[in-house]
């Protein structure tokens, strides 16, 4: 694709999304919701020959609309079971103490501290018998709400008692490890009334307890075998089994290495500047808005490490101020990156998340940098880049999506080295980029990346993309921006990956070499090897592997093995020879 331009003046963040507007009334019966969480069971079920009380009876559901990593949407639908029409309804309840109520709609809100009461508007209070209206809020953080009633009475009409336990938490999975401390991840777990939150246990005992799919567990001992398991629990107290365990081995100790720990922006603009090798900063839930950037060096027997859960969240809302010619930390300009690296070797980055900033996380200068188990998404550009001469760095276990929402001809996912036309900035190792020996393993990336998942600039060499899951739905096509993975660099091995493609996007082929021309001069797209990989593209690409050249690569041609499959292509596997 394109070359990326020099620093552009700041630019125009995208519009918020204003709050829904009121509902319709809901007449008769109430159908399933299909895209929804349902987080509370609490409609009414009469045994035969059980009589009506006269009057309305009303009965509240919370129904859980939409979730990201830092909260969630929900709909209140409030049903009349009785005899008669209502005329107004009241519902309250509360949140558990870190979840805060943003917005809410259709309905009169009052707050005193955690507890919240909703009172109906002037056109969804009277709800004749049989039918039901609804009003929705929307909360900052993972946890559901509690001791739900409608005009005093138990939202759920007085039903049987829950005594279903939730469904056994899977994939718990290590998602990062340090010297003291082990982060953990894992898939929702479900319910009959909606999960309320988990228990981590570490060697049997309970260890944390947390509203969402990640936890930290600190304390630890270095060099040190833990085994750790996870429980679900409902809010009446029923707990699951517990999960199948997983093993992880704390690391050595780092010496005189501190953690710091964090919950506010202050506090990590001023962690990010005071940190020394060894040392850990350690990231409470919650977003974090602002120009977080590092120029400070760990070592290879300490290391930095920045870590949180999925739910800390760093965001950055510029771009401002007055951009250098060539990026690098100036006073009084914000780049709008999520995360900055600059001239900071040795980092460790696990399992925080970066959304809304104009770029992900950005690695300049800095070798030996791992990015593990973090999420990036909703950047207006690229999601991760290893630039200006940032070699043996590794992104690995990670997820990106939504990137390009200004500038989809930007938006690739991992961006390795610059474009030759962008060295006079960032050629700073014999006047070119060489981010040589870049990892990229494990991760999952896409949908919605609009350029390149991947894309591995020229003159950088012997990086190793492997294990990755490509979802090439709603690549952009700009800038000839239409492939999983497109390959300037020399002597890359692509290997064990699999890729998709659905509608709608601009797809020409799966995996794709170019040989641009340098100076200085390398054999750019030439000497990378494909094997194992599995390939779908839909119906709509052509080839799996378009090699564009083998002229330019004389004496170190590229090799795709028969080892890689291919379905859903109009040309096939690949343009060249296939090496058995």
């Amino acid at each position: 694709m394109s070359p990326h331009p020099p620093p552009p003046n700041p630019i125009p963040r995208p519009g918020r999304v204003p709050s829904p507007a009121p509902r319709g009334r809901r007449r008769g019966a109430r159908r399933a919701v299909a895209a929804g969480l349902v987080l509370a069971a609490v409609s009414t079920v009469l045994a035969p020959g059980t009589a009506h009380a006269a009057g309305p009876v009303l009965t509240a559901e919370i129904v859980q609309t939409s979730t990201w990593s830092t909260g969630y949407s929900a709909d209140v639908v409030i049903t009349n079971t009785g005899d008669t029409e209502s005329t107004d309804w009241t519902v309250e309840f509360d949140l558990p103490t870190g979840t805060e109520l943003t917005n809410s709609w259709s309905a009169v809100h009052t707050a005193s501290g955690n507890h919240h009461v909703f009172g109906n508007v002037s056109y969804n209070g009277d709800i004749a018998p049989g039918e039901s209206e609804d009003f929705g809020f929307s909360v900052r953080g993972l946890a559901l709400p509690a001791d739900c009633t409608i005009d005093g009475a138990d939202c759920g009409g007085g039903g049987e008692p829950d005594t279903q336990a939730p469904g056994v938490p899977g994939g718990l999975k290590v998602v990062s490890v340090t010297g003291n401390s082990v982060t953990l991840g894992w898939d929702t777990a479900t319910d009959d009334t909606g999960v309320t939150g988990y228990r981590v246990s570490r060697d049997g005992t309970v260890a944390e307890t947390t509203p969402a799919t990640s936890a930290t567990v600190t304390g630890l001992s270095p060099e040190t075998a833990y085994t750790f398991t996870v429980a679900a629990f409902d809010a009446a107290g029923n707990v699951s089994s517990p999960s199948a365990p997983v093993t992880a081995t704390t690391l050595p100790d780092s010496g005189d290495g501190e953690v710091i720990d964090v919950d506010t922006a202050a506090e990590l603009t001023a962690a990010l500047t005071a940190v020394g090798p060894g040392d850990t900063i350690r990231l409470a839930a919650g977003e974090y808005h602002g120009d977080f950037a590092a120029n400070v060096a760990g070592t290879a027997s300490q290391p930095i490490t920045l870590t949180g859960p999925a739910d800390a969240v760093l965001v950055n809302d510029g771009p401002s101020g007055s951009a250098p010619s060539c990026p690098e930390p100036t006073a009084g300009w914000d780049p709008g990156y999520g995360l900055w690296l600059y001239d900071s070797p040795h980092w460790n980055l696990t399992g925080f998340t970066v959304a809304d900033s104009k770029k992900g996380i950005v690695i300049d200068a800095s070798h030996h940098v791992t990015v593990d188990g973090v999420y990036v998404h909703h950047v207006e550009e690229e999601a991760v880049h290893f630039r200006n001469t940032s070699p043996d760095g590794v992104i690995r276990d990670s997820r990106i999506t939504h990137t390009g929402l200004v500038k989809p001809q930007y938006g690739e996912g991992v961006y390795i080295g610059s474009a030759n036309s962008n060295w006079d900035c960032y050629g700073n190792t014999g006047g070119a980029d060489r981010s040589d020996r870049v990892q990229v393993v494990g991760n999952v990336i896409g949908p919605w990346v609009t350029a390149e998942l991947i894309d591995v600039k020229e003159g950088t060499f012997d990086g190793v993309i492997r294990d990755n899951t490509f979802h090439g739905q709603g690549i952009a096509g700009q800038n000839s921006a239409d492939s999983w993975v497109d390959v300037k660099g020399i002597d890359y091995l692509i290997e064990g990956n699999t890729g998709d493609f659905e509608s709608p996007g601009v797809f020409a082929h799966g995996y794709e070499t170019h040989n641009p021309s340098t100076s200085p001069s390398f054999q750019n797209g030439c000497g990378n090897v494909w094997r194992d990989n599995v390939s779908d593209l839909g119906g709509v690409g052509g080839w799996a592997i378009n090699v564009t050249s083998t002229s330019k690569c004389s004496g170190n041609l590229n090799v795709v093995y028969a080892s890689n499959t291919v379905s859903g292509a109009t040309q096939g596997l690949t343009n060249i020879t296939v090496t058995q």
